[in-house]
């Protein structure tokens, strides 16, 4: 049975293989086209898209991971038992608990993989986005100094150039600042200079016109400068910079955080140790995804009319271990009091896998003071 055991768990890896694939093109595709937006309108090239898509694969892996594992498990459970494979293994005498072992080191290796991935990989990977998103950020050259195209470096802000010589110079500059509420000034000037200072980069405008619309009065007033200077460090501050992500930080650091790690990232404590526990509660959920799978179609057996109870079952006791998961994550988020409810989702969805498998080894049971008929 050795080899049963291996030929299921190749069949599980397989499909598992195939819907991870499928799975994390959807989702990756899903949030590289809102990125690509904000990486166009900001100016970067190709190269830098494909590097900040890449460092959010780890994350969008981590989540797919659990879903591939109980979608593999369906599928290659499905197809064992419409082709009365489990039924011969079942005829040999081994019961759900023991066909159910493959399935077990199947769930064991998604969860050290999704383990691997919420510890190391999917904090490093932020962190390293974090830390390229501040610097495209601080890039002004990439965000303000491209001509004959509208620029929108930041909300209620629109930057426009319609010519840069050889030698840095600005000509034909249109800015329009709606960020002040209830009034919007717009900029024109026939040349410009980007000066770096001190204090931080400004737009030198000369020979301009300065409009501002007030909203509540409705009055548009007017202002010729022979040059103004634009303060630039107020937006490169408020896009590059800005307090850590909770998800960035080291496991060992956000078990026990300590002053720098709250004032880096600006929250509770709370939050941190909510984020350090749901680390090691969510490589459960591999596990369950690959018990429930297969434990709920085990449950029904065969049948001509399709296993599409057990599917339907199997689901919506995934749905309740998804919704018992953020339940959990607001009661933890609020009070550390309850943090072990972080772990109640593993806990009731291997529970279920369980009872679906305890359910099949009765119902195949033979009932008691049954005798067998005289040769």
């Amino acid at each position: 049975m050795a080899r049963f055991d291996k030929y299921l768990l190749t069949q599980l890896l397989m499909l598992f293989g195939f819907f991870s694939l499928v799975l994390i093109g959807v989702y990756w595709i899903n949030r590289a086209v809102a990125l690509f937006d904000q990486i166009i309108s900001d100016g970067q090239s190709a190269g830098v898209f494909l590097e900040l898509t890449l460092l959010t694969l780890p994350n969008v892996i981590r989540l797919v991971l659990p879903l591939s594992a109980f979608a593999a498990a369906l599928f290659v459970t499905n197809r064992l038992i419409t082709e009365s494979e489990l039924v011969v293994a079942q005829a040999s005498g081994l019961g759900p608990f023991r066909l159910a072992r493959a399935p077990l080191v199947f769930g064991l290796i998604v969860t050290v993989l999704v383990a691997l991935l919420a510890h190391w990989l999917v904090p490093a990977s932020r962190a390293e986005l974090s830390e390229r998103r501040a610097e495209i950020a601080e890039n002004i050259t990439a965000q303000f100094l491209v001509e004959g195209r509208f620029m929108h470096p930041a909300d209620g802000l629109t930057v426009y150039i319609r010519e840069i010589t050889p030698t840095g110079e600005l000509k034909g500059v249109y800015l329009s600042d709606g960020r002040r509420p209830g009034a919007r000034t717009t900029y024109t000037a026939a040349r410009a200079l980007l000066v770096r200072a001190e204090a931080g980069p400004k737009l030198v405008m000369v020979e301009g016109l300065a409009q501002t619309y007030d909203r509540t009065s409705q009055r548009l007033s007017t202002t010729r400068f022979s040059d103004f200077a634009y303060d630039l460090a107020d937006l490169i501050a408020g896009a590059g910079a800005g307090l850590t992500d909770p998800r960035e930080l080291p496991t060992r650091r956000l078990l026990d955080p300590d002053a720098e790690a709250l004032a880096a990232t600006g929250k509770p404590a709370s939050v941190l140790i909510y984020e350090a526990h749901s680390r090691f509660a969510q490589p459960a959920l591999g596990l369950v995804g690959a018990l429930l799978g297969f434990a709920a179609l085990l449950s029904g057996g065969f049948s001509r009319f399709g296993l599409w109870r057990q599917i339907a079952l199997a689901c919506a006791v995934l749905v309740v271990v998804q919704f018992l998961d953020n339940a959990a994550a607001d009661l933890a988020l609020a009070d550390t009091a309850y943090l072990p409810l972080v772990y109640l989702p593993g806990v009731v969805g291997l529970a279920g896998a369980a009872g679906f498998l305890t359910w099949s080894g009765r119902r195949r049971r033979r009932p008691a003071g049954t005798a067998e008929a005289p040769a």
